[in-house]
């Protein structure tokens, strides 16, 4: 273990950037994830430090390790394919009817950035509708438009044509065949599991929907075991945007399959695609799902490929794969344990990218 990467991650706790984190990564295309850690998992009072055993709220890193992956198995199916639009699986999907799944995926169908589906005055089964509802803000394949309810959507279209709950089909085809049952899932089991504390309360969201001049009583009451996103709670944890919670173990797990060559779920075809830069001619590049190295602010940081793939979560995690390198690194923290911290975890990102993707193999 490199004594700067542990003096980096204590460092960051003890500047209060965050109660904990929990570091891995594999180099080198290594099968073997290393993992580091410093600080608490929870504040309230029982000192439980974080590690390999924590389970954090991924928050969008849910976007490609859930959606990205289940849309190139039913694409291998026969389900889906990159140009099939919106309306050919989902009626009554308004404005949006005719953006295709690489619009989707790429964040450039039109959809706005945000919105709080529950506080339109519909219940969690008439979600389309909410979604329907939201104005666009071009059509689709103008601008990349990095959007929270198009993978909403895309969980719903996942659900039409895999005929079965979000939840369900990533266990059925992405844990079970992993063997990461114990390490990522929808609605993990706080007694089981060792839950990462959370935000107690939505500073954050509350503002948002106060900007909008809507009721931030509408926002669904969060609990240890729920994801911090007001949308994902309010569709009962499992969303297509957000609500997985994972392990340090299951996010490199997962990160693997996107490097080149595949690994045990996806192919070297697949995992290709889901890498290959989709937007060309527009100023932030994406494939699907993912964001890339070379996007202007990215928390890549200079130490990786500018064609590495990657996400960020809101409550503070990130997943970067250099796959011209073959490193796979996750950096998972609840920043926002037990407040709102308003602090950019980006420097930290950056930094500790840097050092993995120096480590010798």
């Amino acid at each position: 273990m490199d004594g700067s990467l542990q003096g980096l991650l204590s460092a960051a706790v003890r500047a209060g950037v965050c109660p904990g984190c929990v570091a891995g990564w594999s180099v080198k295309n290594q099968r073997e994830t290393q993992v580091e850690s410093a600080g608490l998992s929870d504040l309230g009072g029982d000192d439980i430090s974080a590690g390999p055993q924590t389970w954090y709220d991924l928050a969008s890193l849910t976007k490609p390790l859930v959606v990205t992956t289940l849309f190139l198995l039913a694409r291998r199916g026969g389900a889906l394919d990159l140009g099939r639009t919106v309306g050919d699986i989902l009626t009554n999907a308004g404005p949006y009817r005719d953006a295709t799944m690489e619009h989707i995926l790429t964040h450039t169908a039109g959809l706005p950035g945000w919105a709080p589906l529950y506080a339109s005055g519909i219940s969690p089964e008439k979600i389309l509708a909410g979604i329907s509802a939201l104005v666009p803000v071009g059509p689709p394949g103008g601008q990349v438009e990095y959007s929270c309810p198009g993978f909403i959507l895309m969980g719903l279209i996942l659900e039409e044509v895999l005929g079965e709950g979000l939840s369900t089909a990533f266990i059925r085809l992405v844990t079970e065949p992993l063997r990461l049952n114990d390490d990522l899932a929808f609605n993990p089991q706080v007694y089981i599991h060792s839950v990462a504390g959370g935000a107690t309360r939505p500073d954050v969201e509350n503002q948002l929907v106060r900007d909008l001049d809507l009721d931030p009583r509408t926002i669904p009451v969060w609990h240890l075991g729920l994801p911090d996103d007001g949308n994902a709670r309010f569709l009962g944890g499992v969303a297509g945007n957000s609500g997985l919670f994972g392990t340090i173990r299951g996010v490199i797990s997962l990160g693997r399959e996107y490097l080149p060559g595949g690994g045990l779920l996806l192919k070297a075809e697949e995992s290709d695609l889901a890498a290959e830069c989709q937007t060309q001619g527009h100023a932030w590049p994406r494939s699907l799902g993912w964001q890339i190295g070379s996007s202007p602010g990215c928390s890549a940081g200079p130490g990786l490929s500018q064609s590495s793939i990657g996400h960020v979560g809101f409550t503070g995690t990130s997943l970067w794969i250099d796959r011209q390198q073959g490193c796979v690194m996750a950096l998972l923290s609840n920043r926002h344990h037990p407040a709102h911290r308003g602090i950019d975890l980006h420097p930290l990102r950056r930094r500790f990218n840097s050092l993995v993707s120096g480590l010798p193999g």
